[in-house]
């Protein structure tokens, strides 16, 4: 939902790639998977949206968040504002990293709602939740994709998005296409990573099957 609204602010003309994105003492307050971004530290949208999309990086999604709404709190009525236009009954959002457990929840089919809004309206997140590797901070810092599928079901997977929480297990919304079609496969709670990989392809390939 956080790369959704960022690209939303993208094609209404109210952010673009090249926008600076201050880091704050919030931001940079996060757990969790992150770039370690340091306060004060400066980044275009577009490096901080390679981050979220490829590392799952939540110290750049709280800043992107602050750099879209102002402040996070804003930015999550946001989040579910736009939950509630796409039908997303059974959801509610209290942070845009997904750090929350209690309180904070979705459903299989919600993330499936949002990933299809996200890769219809903006394909062009798939430039950059389809990448295998890159770097940050100039370099310095590697940015290996979580969604182990980039590299292992190649020329079909291109996104979207793995999760975790001890609470949540291992989760994961993947899309992809051949043949013409584009499907996504969503997979919640599993007790290891790599059994998310394994169910969501499996769907994956029933789907491309039938």
């Amino acid at each position: 939902m956080t790369m959704l609204l960022v690209m939303e602010e993208i094609s209404l003309g109210r952010l673009t790639f090249d926008d600076i994105v201050n880091v704050t003492e919030h931001s940079y307050s996060m757990g969790g998977s992150q770039v370690y971004l340091e306060p004060g530290e400066q980044f275009t949208v577009s490096e901080m949206l390679k981050a979220v999309a490829i590392h799952s990086a939540n110290d750049a999604s709280v800043a992107l968040a602050e750099k879209v709404a102002g402040s996070e709190d804003v930015f999550v009525d946001m989040m579910n504002k736009k939950a509630k236009e796409l039908g997303m009954n059974n959801t509610n959002f209290l942070d845009c990293s997904g750090l929350t457990d209690e309180g904070h929840y979705s459903t299989a089919y919600d993330v499936a709602l949002m990933s299809r809004e996200l890769v219809v309206k903006h394909p062009k997140i798939l430039e950059y939740t389809s990448i295998w590797h890159d770097t940050f901070r100039d370099g310095t810092f590697s940015l290996d994709n979580t969604n182990k599928l980039i590299r292992y079901y190649q020329g079909v997977v291109d996104g979207i998005k793995t999760g975790f929480t001890r609470k949540a297990g291992y989760c994961l919304s993947a899309s992809g296409k051949k043949n013409g079609l584009s499907l996504i496969a969503v997979v919640l709670g599993e007790a290891d990573s790599n059994t998310r990989f394994a169910e969501a392809r499996k769907l994956l390939d029933y789907g491309f099957s039938n």
